[in-house]
């Protein structure tokens, strides 16, 4: 982009609508930056493929749910919300590859809203994740994985796995502008997406754990997000007595709240410590 995005946008805006028409226009160019290198789009779109082919046929019949059911039914929500996590990396990449570049310096010095560059980024990623779960309910659907409640459930479903995405789209922007390093963030990311990932609802019900183990797996966000999507779907679910298994629709909402108000604070104070 040779001009400010103020050239893009009609004249005489108020402030908020201005910063609402620059976060629109900082959303159209992080998604052209995809859309022009398409071996983006093949990482993008081929992981969350392969993650539900091979879980899904590789576990999909070796194992078994607590309570019976089909085991790819259980395990698919879970792909779903892990491919979410894992995307977080791609959102601290670019991050950094824009602040080592000077391209974050070069958008603060035109008249831009400041707001813009977080907020563009965060919807651009966020439409990224909706292109991501499309991809991934059509190809669960062809490996066997069904919805057996209404259409209204699965959509709600779909949206508390969006809604962790984008409160985990805080954290890859603040872990973007913290490290700075493209090559570091990856390196980050993976080691730390893990654990959380593994220990965890997606694989294994938490009663099959160590007690220890299988209550920090239902504390555990992600885990939130998956037993109300199973439970939204239809799909086979877990079971428990305990708090976080009877309220997982609840933490499924609280949980990416929760991670809102702490990195999306802390990601707008280091934007503006840039230049200090």
């Amino acid at each position: 982009m040779t001009g400010s995005t103020a050239d893009l946008r009609p004249a005489n805006l108020g402030r908020g609508h201005a910063a609402v028409v620059d976060g629109w226009i900082m959303t159209r160019r992080n998604m052209a930056h995809v859309v022009r290198a398409p071996e983006e789009i093949g990482i993008y779109f081929s992981l969350p493929i392969i993650f539900v082919l091979v879980f899904g046929y590789v576990f999909g019949s070796g194992m078994g749910v607590p309570g019976g059911g089909n085991y790819r039914e259980f395990l698919l929500p879970g792909v779903f919300a892990m491919a979410m996590v894992y995307g977080v990396a791609a959102t601290a990449t670019s991050v950094a590859t824009d602040v080592s570049r000077g391209v974050v310096d070069r958008f603060r010095s035109m008249a831009v809203a400041r707001s813009a560059l977080l907020t563009g980024r965060s919807a651009a990623d966020l439409l990224r994740a909706v292109l991501e779960m499309a991809t991934m309910v059509a190809v669960g659907l062809l490996v066997g994985w069904r919805w057996r409640h209404s259409l209204a459930d699965a959509l709600l479903a779909v949206g508390l796995i969006l809604l962790l995405r984008f409160a985990l789209t805080w954290f890859g922007i603040y872990l973007g502008l913290l490290v700075r390093n493209p090559d570091s963030v990856g390196l980050i990311v993976f080691p730390a997406a893990f654990p959380l990932t593994a220990v965890s609802n997606v694989f294994v019900a938490p009663e099959l754990m160590p007690p220890w183990l299988g209550t920090v797996a239902e504390w555990n966000p992600l885990s939130s997000t998956v037993a109300a999507a199973r439970d939204l779907f239809g799909n086979p679910g877990v079971g428990g007595d305990s708090w976080p298994a009877s309220h997982p629709l609840l933490l499924a909402v609280a949980w990416p709240l929760l991670l809102v108000a702490i990195f999306a604070p802390l990601a707008i104070r280091r934007y503006r410590r840039l230049d200090r």
